[in-house]
């Protein structure tokens, strides 16, 4: 049975700081591709960032490029976030899903990805 799990939200002030980590259970993620996406109230769910399975390609929605870092570390089965200069804007439940084509399509559709975690939330105070 596969359990995908992320870790790390909180509530966080503007300008600040927050790092999210995904891990799974009975699924070895490093032939998978990587993604987070988010979700705010009366929202769709939207791609943050994705990268390959080898972690040599990264991708970045405009709202988050420069301030969002995405990377795994394959030897301990985790992805992470590195979310950095927070606006109340980025509030939202995150989640990270795995693509086992092991490569980030164009615009990362969510149908690509097979595997989700329950999410984490991220509160930015103004």
């Amino acid at each position: 049975q596969v359990h995908v799990m992320e870790s790390g939200g909180g509530l966080v002030q503007a300008g600040g700081s927050l790092r999210l980590s995904c891990t799974a259970s009975g699924l070895i993620l490093d032939v998978y591709a990587m993604a987070w996406f988010r979700q705010a109230p009366g929202k769709e769910r939207e791609g943050v960032s994705c990268i390959s399975w080898s972690g040599t390609t990264t991708d970045y929605a405009d709202s988050v490029k420069g301030r969002f870092t995405i990377s795994r570390n394959n030897a301990e089965n985790t992805l992470y976030l590195q979310m950095n200069s927070l606006k109340p804007e980025d509030t939202a439940m995150y989640y990270c899903a795995a693509d086992r084509t092991g490569y980030c399509s164009a615009l990362w559709p969510i149908d690509d990805f097979t595997y989700w975690g329950q999410g984490t939330q991220v509160t930015v105070s103004s």
